[in-house]
């Protein structure tokens, strides 16, 4: 059996605002084994990217904060760690892809600055070997004419250009964990097919373990060995991508697979989840996705339901065997 690469552990991550305070991640608790792909998926704002950013160690403070919890990375607890402790390890050892490349690089700085920073700062590489090893990493991720981008600013790049630069700085000292933050999302579907290509590519070189964050299924399907579903901060559903995809449990699940068209029929309507993710601060008590539920009982108002174990398929509902 693998070994586990990451394992999170009742992982707490709250924002203290002006409204209240926002439990953005609650008592989220999963293993990501060595050379597996996880799959995170969720509506907007379900806690799947602040996730993210707290493992990463990014989760900007103030406001937020990681209040309790573990994350081991390797056997070693990240929440222990000092900034510079963290900062050797963050990416070198673990790199994230970000959502948004025209915000995540710097407009000002051409490509080749920013990659070279990398090999400076972690690899101590003088200048003239850290641009020939930039240069290289443009070409692994099929990057035309790399010689010549290298020298070339974000906004002369088309976005599948920029989502790629994004993946090549991720890459540049082989990681061993990588997140990726809906790397396709503001893609046009051709260009998302090939980035997704691409990180299943990269993953099978550098023999990494990744975490795909999306809202798409269907992205889903393409590439995670595993898939956690999230609601409200809350890991509501686990279970392998064929186990989730072809027997759903939690109504969550259901109706997110539900919404997805069938292309083999006439859809004169799109199905659709009632109603709306609640308003954190002021959670409402019982299972937190009650209200927007069909099968909700008494019961479901009274009580937070546990986390019950199908043999591997982790489901959070109080009437699993109704649903």
């Amino acid at each position: 059996m693998s070994e586990d690469l990451l394992k999170v552990k009742n992982l707490k991550t709250y924002f203290y605002t002006e409204n209240g305070i926002i439990p953005a991640v609650e008592n989220l608790s999963f293993n990501l084994k060595k050379g597996e792909t996880l799959g995170i998926v969720g509506e907007s704002g379900c806690g799947k990217s602040i996730t993210s950013l707290s493992i990463m160690g990014l989760v900007p403070n103030p406001p937020g904060k990681v209040i309790s919890g573990s994350i081991e990375f390797k056997g070693k607890d990240l929440l222990k760690l000092n900034e510079k402790e963290f900062n050797a390890i963050r990416g070198k050892q673990m790199a994230m892809i970000f959502q948004e490349p025209m915000t995540s690089l710097n407009p000002v700085l051409t490509i080749g600055r920013q990659l070279t920073e990398v090999f400076e700062t972690h690899e101590k590489m003088n200048k003239k070997d850290a641009l020939e090893k930039s240069i290289e990493m443009l070409k692994k991720v099929k990057i035309p004419y790399a010689e010549k981008r290298i020298h070339e600013y974000p906004h002369q790049l088309s976005g599948g250009m920029r989502q790629r630069v994004m993946i090549a700085m991720a890459l540049c000292l082989s990681p061993e964990l990588l997140i990726c933050d809906e790397p396709t999302t503001a893609l046009d579907v051709t260009i998302q097919a090939q980035i997704l290509d691409l990180i299943k590519e990269v993953k099978d070189q550098f023999n990494m373990s990744v975490i795909f964050i999306t809202h798409d299924l269907g992205v889903v399907w393409e590439v995670a060995t595993n898939v956690m579903v999230m609601y409200a901060g809350e890991m509501v559903e686990y279970a392998s991508r064929k186990e989730l995809f072809t027997n759903p449990l939690h109504p969550y699940t259901k109706g997110l697979i539900n919404a997805l068209p069938d292309i083999d029929k006439e859809v004169s309507e799109l199905k659709v989840i009632r109603g709306m993710v609640p308003d954190l601060t002021n959670k409402p008590k019982g299972c937190i996705f009650r209200e927007r539920c069909d099968y909700q009982t008494s019961n479901c108002e009274l009580n937070a339901p546990p986390v019950q174990d199908f043999n591997g398929h982790l489901i959070r509902c109080c009437n699993v065997k109704m649903v």
